[in-house]
């Protein structure tokens, strides 16, 4: 049955039908009903199958509203607590010092470190550049020199190039600085009289190492590696004709930075050993030996920034966690006091 007519009983027991749109006594208001003798719940239902629907057609328009997970609650229907607030203030600020941290976290750039066996520099044809610098203040500058060997057969005695010798003590001593490249083999390079024309007698081999380095100068804060483990050794105190060797593990170090840019550079291990050492002929010849064998493991450095979507779910679950557990113990707290509102009202009566 449509609403286009509807069936009620009349008095006496009878059934009538009214027409909506002829609208016959009693199917308007209730109270014509009554006096009708109809039904006045038909005339009500007559009434609203003519009353017009939203948007025509007979049936109610979609409401997008429905998918809402959050419904609104009335403020009225709400309870503010002291203990609420307290809780409130405190789950924000501890909200803003986790953002602040996660924020200085991701504005930071990382650097990561990594192993592995791998020549990184296949580009620098077998050789490694080395920088030295290296105080005597007790030997002449035409006595000092520069010799460089290794198991490729290598043999250099006096190498004069990039180098620089520089008078101390009003030319009682000398500073020798020198650019070199060695293979990479295990060799030595050794500071000595050897390419002096004419061998002193006793000579002063006390010293100071003010740097030696290897490969590229990394200019940079967040790696702290032993790129100039000898920077600073003085053996200024040591017997004037002993020996000295330096016995250095040499370790391929990469740094890249953000962009992708690769430098290299070598960290090295020292031991050293002090000793007197003789010539066939008796004399002694002291010299200042550097002994070097490389590592097979690299180290690389990688500069990283944290992903923005990584930033993003911390913060979330940093908000959602702490709001969750705050209204849990919010929740806790506001039942256990009503709880003991309970009671002490059963105690007064």
């Amino acid at each position: 049955m449509g609403c286009a007519e509807r069936h009620f009983p009349a008095a006496g027991g009878e059934w009538r039908v009214a027409s909506v749109g002829g609208r016959p006594a009693g199917a308007g208001r209730p109270e014509e009903a009554l006096a009708a003798g109809s039904d006045p719940r038909g005339a009500a239902a007559g009434l609203a199958c003519s009353a017009p629907t939203p948007g025509g057609g007979g049936t109610m328009p979609f409401d997008f509203r429905r998918f809402d997970i959050y419904r609104k609650v009335p403020k009225d229907l709400t309870q503010p607590t002291y203990t609420g607030a307290i809780i409130s203030i405190c789950c924000c600020l501890f909200i803003l010092f986790l953002f602040l941290s996660e924020l200085t976290g991701f504005i930071t750039t990382e650097v990561v470190n990594e192993l592995y066996v791998d020549d990184p520099d296949k580009d620098s044809g077998g050789k490694i550049d080395v920088s030295l610098n290296i105080s005597l203040p007790n030997l002449h500058c035409e006595l000092v020199g520069l010799d460089i060997q290794d198991e490729m057969g290598r043999h250099e005695v006096g190498h004069i190039d990039n180098s620089m010798k520089i008078p101390l003590n009003n030319g009682a001593g000398c500073r020798f600085e020198g650019q070199f490249s060695i293979n990479k083999v295990p060799g030595n390079f050794h500071v000595s009289t050897h390419s002096a024309t004419a061998q002193p007698q006793n000579p002063d081999m006390t010293h100071v190492i003010h740097k030696l380095s290897f490969g590229d100068t990394l200019q940079v804060q967040n790696v702290h590696g032993a790129f100039n483990a000898l920077g600073g050794a003085d053996r200024l105190t040591s017997n004037p004709l002993a020996s000295h060797d330096y016995i250095l593990k040499i370790v391929p170090t990469v740094y890249e930075d953000k962009s992708g840019k690769q430098q290299y550079s070598y960290q090295y291990t020292v031991a050293n050993k002090e000793y007197v050492a003789y010539s066939h002929t008796g004399r002694i010849i002291p010299a200042i030996w550097f002994r070097y064998d490389l590592s097979p493991i690299t180290v690389k450095y990688t500069e990283r920034r944290q992903p923005l979507y990584r930033f993003i779910t911390t913060i979330c679950a940093i908000i959602g966690g702490t709001f969750t557990v705050a209204g849990i113990l919010d929740s806790c707290i506001f039942t256990a006091s009503e709880a003991w509102k309970k009671i002490q009202l059963g105690k007064m009566h």
